[in-house]
Order: structure tokens, then C-alpha cells, then sequence
């Protein structure tokens, strides 16, 4: 009986084995930070694409960008990773200097589609040891959102300037009623480092000096963590991030924010689950929108820029290299306008067209609508100048780092949330701007 039994066993293990051979049960493991529901039914539908195609399965992970980290690092010591990681440029030097990502297929997938059909800028962030440690997928400019009719009424200036933000931060602030500027502080969120970040990078903060050396214990960052600390003053108390700050944003509670372009659709009215007070309160939908103002780059006394984020489709050490390649051509290809669509206004192409339509990809995205309940384009509700705007500066956005090769330490500063850390108790009033600056100094140089 027993051997009959290790007979069946066998003869079951050959047929599986032949039948995985013959191409049944083909399938990779794709994670994703783009975790709405709405989007990963999205990104399913181009899975399903991809399986047309090929015959090749995606199991598509949803998780959180503030936990992919410590998700990727676990598996990694598993040898459990995914096939392919959708990520920002946060993580991928870092991940490919410590193993993680495979350089050499996301350089292989690069030149298959074409180094020339990518932006320079993008292609450049992921340069590693004459590779590129993932492939450019979309990216967003961060912005600094404004209401003009209260700018308008109180005679204020466009918020593009230090002085001009503070100024109005302190003539609109009424609360509970409204806050005159709502930042984020919460230490625990990668949100407010990329604030925090986007005010240091316009006063000329630099992660390193001309010698290559971390150096953030400068005159500029302490002048940028007392500015923080004024405007935040205008802000609720607690700890704040990004669903706080869109909240009181589209409650008519805020008078400045800064976020990403994906704020767009529900500020638009486009998403049911997402009510704008001002419009229900004025009966007129779109008023929130017509009534707000965009500011990309945000000047310093000693700078100006406008912080970017790029994310990647990064090939893992552990993959299935020849199918992970295929599944990320395929979504910068025939799904890429679709995986564009997901959220329009905040995935800018970084893939402009192919070798045969090379505007293929940036004409179809000024085509596309956004939005969840609704769908309209952006060109509707914010006009044509705005969305030109909004397209311009992804070949120049700022980022700590990156342009002096130091993108794996920008990874673990990221990683640790360091900067939101010491940043939270200076606002706290536990420690000085100057006692600040030397220990963000101090705990970035541990971490290379």
C-alpha cells in the first residue's frame, strides 16, 4: 500500500513538473505602492493584458509606501522578494547597492525600449556602476496649493516666495474656522520629509558640500528649520500628514497646503467619497478648483526649486529576470497609457513615446481623463496652463542627493525617517534650530 502511495506521488510530481515546463502556472509577483482600490483594479485589468500576451500570470501585492521598506527588507532576508517592485527613486540606489534590485536586467530592459525614449533626468537618478539600478516609470512635481479668491480679497501675493507664504500664512490664519498654512509634522511619515524637504532644497540645502562630504549642520538648514517652525505655527496641532492636510484642504479649513498633483481629481469634485465643503457650501461644483492656485518651484533667500519624485519598476535579485523583463516592458509599452490612467494628474510619462512615435506617450497622457466617480480632463477644470505647468519640470526636479551620487544614503535617511524624527522635536520645542541642524548632521554621517 505504502509503495503504491510513493508510486503515485512520483508519477503526480513528473506531470506537475511537465506541466510547468509546458508553461502552466506561469507567474510573478508584482508589488505595488499603488494601493487605492480603484487603482489596483487598474493595474489588474493590465495584468490580465499581460497574461493574453504571454501566458504569464501577475499577482499583483498592494503595499504601503510607508512600509515598503521594512516589507522589502524582511523578504530580501527571506530570499522571498518579488519579481518586480514599483517604488520611488527614495530606494533604488540603495536597494541596488545592497543587492536587492538587478541592475543588469532593468539596464537590458532599458535598452530594449529604447534609452533614447526616456527622460534624461529619470535615466540619470538611477544611474548605478554604468547600469541603471531600475526603469523610469512615471513621476509627480510636488506643489504648493493655494486658495486665490481669499489671496485675492485679503490683496496678497502669489505664495511663491518665503516671505509672500509667511506673510499670508499669518493674514488668513483663523482658527478653528481656517488655517493659515498646514504642514506636515508627523515624524513618523516620509510625507514630512518631502515638505520639509521641498523648503530646504529652496534655500540651497544641499545633503553634501563640494568635497562630497554629508554636511546639513549649515547656516541655511538652521535658517530653514526656523522658517518650518514659523509657518507651522499656523498650522493644527498634532501630528500631521497627508490625509490631514487634503482633508482640511477640501473642507475649506486650509488656506495653503503642499502636495502632489494627485490631489487634483478630488479637488475636482471627482470622487464621491471625497465631498468638497466650499463647492457643496457655494452650490457651485468646481468652485474649490477655479478658486485655487499652483505653485511649483517655492523661492529661498538662497535658492529656488521645486522638490520631484520619480518612481521605478525595479527587477529583483530573487525574480524570474526573463519574465520580470517582459512584465516591465509591457507596462511601459502597449499598458502604459493605462497604467498613466490610473491617476493622470500625478504620473507624469517619463517614457515620452517609442522609437516609432517618439511623443507617442506624452500626447496620449494630455488626452487622458482623471478622477474615480467622474472622469474629465484636467484641461477642464484647470486649463491648459496649468497642465502645461504641471508637465514642464519633470526633466529638472530637485531631490536631496541623487546628483551627487549619494542615492543609497538618500535610501537609508529615507528608510530611518531621521529628518522627520528631529525635525518633530524641534517643532515640539525640545531642542534648538542650531541643536537640530547639528543632529541631523550628525545622524545622517552614522548612516553611510
Amino acid at each position: 500500500m505504502r509503495r503504491g502511495f510513493l508510486a503515485l506521488v512520483a508519477v503526480l510530481f513528473i506531470l506537475a513538473s511537465e506541466f510547468s515546463a509546458m508553461g502552466g502556472g506561469k507567474e510573478i509577483a508584482f508589488w505595488t505602492t499603488e494601493v487605492e482600490k480603484d487603482r489596483i483594479a487598474i493595474q489588474k485589468e493590465i495584468a490580465a493584458d499581460f497574461m493574453q500576451k504571454t501566458g504569464i500570470g501577475v499577482r499583483v501585492v498592494p503595499v504601503e509606501e510607508n512600509l515598503l521598506a521594512e516589507r522589502v527588507t524582511a523578504a530580501y532576508a527571506a530570499r522571498s522578494l518579488p519579481d518586480v517592485i514599483f517604488h520611488p527613486i527614495d530606494f533604488t540606489i540603495g536597494w541596488a547597492e545592497a543587492g536587492i534590485l538587478d541592475a543588469e536586467s532593468s539596464t537590458q530592459t532599458v535598452n530594449s525600449l529604447g534609452k533614447g525614449t526616456f527622460g534624461s533626468g529619470p535615466l540619470n537618478l538611477a544611474r548605478f556602476k554604468e547600469r541603471y539600478a531600475a526603469v523610469p516609470a512615471d513621476g509627480w512635481g510636488q506643489i504648493l496649493l493655494y486658495r486665490k479668491d481669499l489671496f485675492e480679497k485679503g490683496n496678497l501675493d502669489v505664495p511663491d516666495r518665503w516671505d509672500r507664504i509667511a506673510k499670508a500664512a499669518e493674514a488668513l490664519h483663523n482658527p478653528p474656522l481656517i488655517w493659515g498654512f498646514e504642514g506636515a509634522t508627523d515624524p513618523g511619515q516620509t510625507y514630512t520629509q518631502q515638505v520639509f524637504e521641498h523648503f530646504a532644497l529652496s534655500n540651497g540645502v544641499k545633503l553634501t558640500d563640494p568635497s562630497g562630504k554629508v554636511n546639513l549642520n549649515t547656516p541655511e538648514m538652521i535658517e530653514t528649520l526656523e522658517f518650518y517652525k514659523k509657518i507651522s505655527k499656523y498650522s493644527p496641532p498634532g501630528n500631521l500628514y497627508w490625509l490631514h492636510t487634503r482633508m482640511d484642504y477640501l473642507s475649506g479649513r486650509a488656506a495653503m497646503i503642499v502636495w502632489s498633483p494627485f490631489i487634483l481629481d478630488e479637488l475636482s469634485g471627482l470622487r464621491r467619497d471625497q465631498p468638497v465643503v466650499p463647492d457643496i457650501a457655494k452650490g457651485e461644483p468646481g468652485f474649490l478648483a477655479r478658486n485655487t492656485g499652483f505653485v511649483t518651484a517655492i523661492q529661498g533667500p538662497k535658492g529656488r526649486a521645486q522638490y520631484g519624485q520619480i518612481n521605478y519598476f525595479g527587477i529583483t535579485r530573487d525574480a524570474n529576470k526573463e519574465w520580470g523583463k517582459q512584465w516591465v516592458e509591457f507596462l511601459l509599452n502597449e499598458g502604459y497609457l493605462k497604467w498613466l490612467g490610473m491617476a493622470a494628474e500625478g504620473k507624469l510619462p517619463v517614457r515620452r513615446g517609442t522609437k516609432e512615435e517618439p511623443e507617442k506617450f506624452t500626447k496620449g497622457w494630455m488626452d487622458l481623463e482623471f478622477g474615480v466617480t467622474t472622469r474629465a480632463k484636467i484641461s477642464r477644470f484647470y486649463g491648459t496652463d496649468v497642465v502645461k505647468t504641471i508637465m514642464a519640470g519633470v526633466e529638472s526636479f530637485d531631490r536631496w542627493g541623487f546628483s551627487e551620487g549619494k542615492g543609497a544614503l538618500v535610501s537609508k535617511i529615507y528608510g530611518t525617517k531621521v529628518v522627520p524624527e528631529i525635525l518633530k522635536k524641534f517643532l515640539d520645542a525640545e531642542i534648538s534650530a542650531q541643536e537640530a541642524a547639528k543632529r541631523l548632521d550628525d545622524r545622517v554621517r552614522e548612516l553611510q
